[in-house]
């Protein structure tokens, strides 16, 4: 297979199984703010890149596009002052106030449709949430689960690349979500790319107050986009163990802190805040019946015997790792090998915001 046609392949493995489909006034005004009330008390909360990953490495394999032969990445290079926090997981709400919330009828006839399924369930929601904020990932993937290796009990790094591969689609848990913004920032919305990162994208046109899309993320590549003025977008002192909570003497006050110091400040006006809402979704029962009792689940074992056979029979020469989840040079093989790359073309008015050095 060509260069080319090897690119387009990989390109094809990433199209949902449905266009994105836009929602309007997503949430009410009540819910929207006893969901922010659980941000602003339950606090604080880590940044997103210090949750999900234990090497740059790692962040790399979920993102489009390697870095050059040599260049030697460090996980500060990639901090935006992005934060996250869970409302609910394993398909149980975490805080009472929000039961409504994920628990929600209309999410679910949102799922099973989208999918044209017969059963649905919620499993997941969280929020992201920022100030001013720069955004260099070029593209990427939400973590995809399979029967036996999931995103709860699996490396971020390791779901994304077995969802970039297209080897293990048998086992793909199908998932939707609703994902949904509040922000007043007139230039900042959401792009995919739901015909695959060689075709153009697509764009949420700003503002995105309480606006969504019913989606596959897993399998879409996406971004969020920067927002508020440029100046104001890395905080300095921004570092790995930054958290951000709300000011306990202002409502409309919220802080970035390194331990007891405030770097920055920011107005609730001025956030960005996402809430993503994710179920599982099931064809029908007999499919129901074999995500649930563990009879067709993949090992580990399975997953890396398939990549090296598949890298083998391709003609990349790779070694058998010995510690095949922390192996850093295992890791950029799989990148190499099923990583699509940078998406063709981006919206104009949301360029990838370029890469703090090591030294900023």
């Amino acid at each position: 297979m060509t260069g080319l046609a090897n690119r387009q392949a990989l390109s094809d493995v990433l199209r949902p199984v449905s266009m994105p489909r836009v929602l309007e006034n997503v949430y009410t005004e009540d819910q929207r703010e006893r969901l922010l009330e659980v941000v602003r008390t339950e606090g604080p909360w880590r940044l997103i890149i210090a949750q999900h990953f234990a090497s740059a490495e790692e962040l790399i394999a979920t993102m489009s596009g390697a870095l050059p032969e040599g260049f030697a990445p460090s996980l500060d290079m990639f901090l935006t002052p992005t934060f996250r926090g869970f409302y609910a997981n394993y398909s149980a709400a975490l805080f009472p106030e929000i039961q409504d919330c994920f628990y929600n009828e209309a999410f679910l006839e949102h799922a099973k449709s989208y999918w044209g399924a017969q059963y649905a369930k919620p499993q997941m929601m969280l929020f992201n949430i920022n100030g001013p904020c720069g955004n260099t990932d070029p593209g990427h993937l939400d973590s995809p689960s399979f029967r036996g290796i999931r995103y709860e009990n699996a490396p971020t790094w390791l779901c994304s690349v077995m969802g970039k591969s297209g080897l293990f689609r048998d086992y793909l848990i199908k998932m939707a979500q609703v994902i949904t913004w509040f922000s007043r920032d007139p230039a900042s919305g959401f792009t995919y790319w739901p015909e695959g990162p060689a075709r153009a994208p697509q764009r949420l046109q700003p503002p995105v107050w309480n606006r969504g899309v019913v989606v596959q993320n897993e399998m879409m590549m996406h971004r969020g986009e920067a927002n508020g003025p440029v100046e104001l977008q890395r905080p300095a002192g921004l570092a790995f163990d930054t958290v951000f909570t709300g000011d306990p003497s202002d409502r409309d006050n919220w802080r970035l802190m390194n331990g007891s110091e405030t770097i920055a400040n920011v107005r609730t006006e001025d956030l960005r805040f996402l809430v993503h809402w994710s179920a599982e979704v099931f064809e029908d029962f007999t499919e129901l019946k074999k995500n649930m009792d563990g009879s067709d689940d993949l090992t580990y074992d399975q997953v890396f015997d398939t990549f090296l056979k598949d890298m083998r029979a391709r003609g990349i020469a790779v070694e058998t790792p010995s510690d095949p989840l922390h192996d850093p040079q295992f890791i950029r093989a799989l990148v190499a090998a099923y990583d699509f790359g940078t998406p063709a073309t981006y919206p104009s008015e949301a360029p990838v915001t370029a890469l703090y050095t090591h030294a900023a």
